[in-house]
Formats: C-alpha cells, sequence, structure tokens
C-alpha cells in the first residue's frame, strides 16, 4: 500500500507541475519557466510578449544595451549587466540583448 501511496503522489505532483508549466504562453516570444522564475526570449521587430507566472510581459523597445519592457502594466528600463528590478512583485533581469533577440529573467520575490 505505502508503494501505490508513493507512486501516487509522484503522479499527481509532476501533473501539478506540468500545470504550472504550461500556464505560460506567449507570441514573438520563447519561454523557459521553473515553478517561480521564467527566462523569455524576445524576438526584435516584432509585437513580441509573453504570458507567464500570472503576469504580461512585452518588449517595447530595445536600444544598444538599453532595453524598455512592460511587465505587469508597469514599464521599466534595464540595462545588461544591472542587478534585477522589482516591479510588481516580480524580479527582472535584462541577460542579454543581440539584433535579433532580447533574454530577460523574470522571478517571484
Amino acid at each position: 500500500m505505502t508503494y501505490v501511496r508513493r507512486i501516487t503522489g509522484l503522479a499527481a505532483g509532476l501533473a501539478l507541475g506540468a500545470a504550472l508549466l504550461a500556464g505560460c504562453s506567449s507570441e514573438g516570444a520563447s519561454t523557459d519557466c521553473g515553478i517561480d522564475q521564467c527566462t523569455v526570449t524576445f524576438e526584435r521587430g516584432v509585437e513580441a510578449n509573453a504570458s507567464i507566472l500570472g503576469v504580461n510581459a512585452k518588449l517595447v523597445k530595445a536600444e544598444g544595451d538599453q532595453v524598455t519592457l512592460e511587465v505587469g502594466g508597469e514599464q521599466l528600463t534595464l540595462t545588461t549587466g544591472q542587478q534585477a528590478t522589482e516591479i510588481g512583485g516580480m524580479a527582472v533581469t535584462l541577460e542579454s540583448v543581440t539584433d535579433q533577440q532580447v533574454q530577460v529573467r523574470i522571478g517571484k520575490l
């Protein structure tokens, strides 16, 4: 009986984790999410946005190593190498900027 309970508990945990991760969606972006943090790669030159961890994130503009994002309805400007910026209960970090993509990490506080 204990073995069956463990397998049932493991299956339930995996199903819950899959449901949480399936809650991410994007357009013009790709996401790689864990339980409390996502890496979002926005494509430049398109309307790029993602819905992750219960908030919407949108690439507003990118110039040089500075990027303006809208996260949870609030705008912020980030620079590559800057420490995480808190906005709407999230910590946002600009990971990299190229001619084709902008990569940010967004995590719950």
